[in-house]
């Protein structure tokens, strides 16, 4: 006779554990950089659904095919005065022989959301 088992199969997958480690950096950061970290989050998940989260080098990051694309880190982790966006290489972000892998942010506001929506959409095309 087969043993069943009375417990629920793990439902939890590598993208899951992901965007739980960077949901949980993001509340870990102090005010302004928390919100700043939630809307930016909220923004690349609505512009690049193929993305995954995880956390790269303890900053939250959003990789394709394992390579990370952008991440972001708030001012606190190297005493900057601003909230970093950035971007490697795999970004599809060329503009001729020179163009801007990161951004600061010291705020963030509908224009500001708009020029990240169209960065993310770019990296990933």
């Amino acid at each position: 006779m087969k043993k069943t088992s009375l417990q629920k199969p793990r439902l939890t997958t590598a993208k899951a554990d992901g965007e739980a480690a960077v949901l949980a950096t993001i509340a870990a950061m102090p005010d302004p950089y928390r919100a700043m970290g939630e809307r930016i989050h909220a923004l690349i998940k609505a512009s690049a659904l193929n993305l995954s989260p995880r956390l790269w080098y303890g900053m939250p990051a959003y990789a394709l095919d394992g390579k990370v694309v952008c991440f972001f880190r708030s001012g606190q982790k190297f005493k900057e005065r601003y909230m970093t966006l950035g971007f490697n290489d795999v970004a599809s972000l060329d503009d001729g022989n020179m163009w801007p892998v990161a951004y600061a942010l010291t705020k963030l506001t509908p224009n500001e959301e708009a020029r990240i929506s169209t960065l993310m959409k770019k990296a990933v095309n």
